[in-house]
């Protein structure tokens, strides 16, 4: 496989990771505030004081990698060669090889068979 490729999918699972940790920190968040928690007494070294901490960290990466995937998908716009095109509308684009055959103006047997 292609490394790009490989890079490609390791930021789009890191950023889906980063998404998820931000909805569960921002709901024990709101337990702390308004929820079940907000009448416990909190002290500075307690996990629910340094839960803003924790989601400005995570606004902080999550923005940096999507970012830099951004950067990688105009980097491999940038590559020349049908099997390029093939891996970037299947893999990134999400495509069926029906629709890039379709795109590309070739058969889906033949774009199957390079890919």
């Amino acid at each position: 496989m292609y490394e790009w490729l490989k890079d490609y999918r390791k930021l789009e699972e890191e950023i889906a990771y980063l998404e998820f940790n931000l909805k569960r920190t921002k709901k024990e968040l709101g337990r702390w505030t308004l929820g079940d928690l907000s009448d416990v007494k909190l002290t500075s070294e307690s996990d629910g004081a340094k839960l803003e901490e924790q989601i400005e960290a995570i606004v902080y990466e999550l923005a940096h990698k999507q970012n830099d995937l951004y950067d990688l998908k105009r980097l491999i716009c940038t590559f020349s060669g049908l099997e390029y095109k093939i891996l970037y509308r299947k893999y990134v684009e999400v495509k069926t090889i029906e629709k890039i055959a379709e795109e590309l103006g070739y058969s889906p047997r033949y774009i199957y068979n390079k890919h």
